[in-house]
């Protein structure tokens, strides 16, 4: 049995892989952004703290919730999180995709270099997910976005 954890800079977190599936299948008409990493990372109290600056203002168009990558490896996998944090985003139990301009559309990588920003890419996965969308281009000026090499294992 899991329980909901303690709020993180007023963030709820989700402790295991049933509460990321209720909330995945809960959240309607608004987006839900998972965001995946570790509570000790560095670079990951950076991207909270803008999450939590943001909570109140988007509360109306966004559901956030912080996921430990340790506790529910099997969506670490299947979002092939490889760096953190990554943050992943859902409309009405859709995975919503980006394009970032990055070879990877499923999830932005690292910290949002400003708070205008996440509230900017948020309004446009809403008003996209609105339209009946699954992929939107990210508002984010491309110099914001963090580079990283994509890891091909196998190939």
């Amino acid at each position: 049995m899991c329980v909901l954890s303690d709020m993180s800079l007023f963030l709820p977190k989700l402790s295991c892989k049933k509460e990321v599936d209720e909330v995945i299948k809960s959240v309607a008409e608004k987006v839900l952004v998972l965001r995946f990493g570790r509570d000790e990372d560095s670079v990951c109290m950076e991207l909270d703290e803008i999450l939590s600056k943001t909570f109140h203002d988007l509360s109306k168009m966004a559901d956030i919730y912080l996921v430990d990558v340790n506790k529910v490896p099997v969506y670490t996998q299947y979002f092939d999180i490889s760096y953190i944090p990554s943050t992943v985003f859902f409309f009405n139990g859709q995975h919503m995709k980006v394009d970032y301009r990055s070879p990877d559309h499923t999830k932005f990588v690292g910290s949002f270099k400003t708070k205008q920003d996440f509230i900017d890419l948020i309004e446009v996965i809403y008003r996209g997910a609105m339209r009946g969308k699954l992929i939107v281009r990210s508002p984010i000026d491309p110099r914001n976005v963090p580079k990283y090499d994509l890891l091909y294992q196998g190939i």
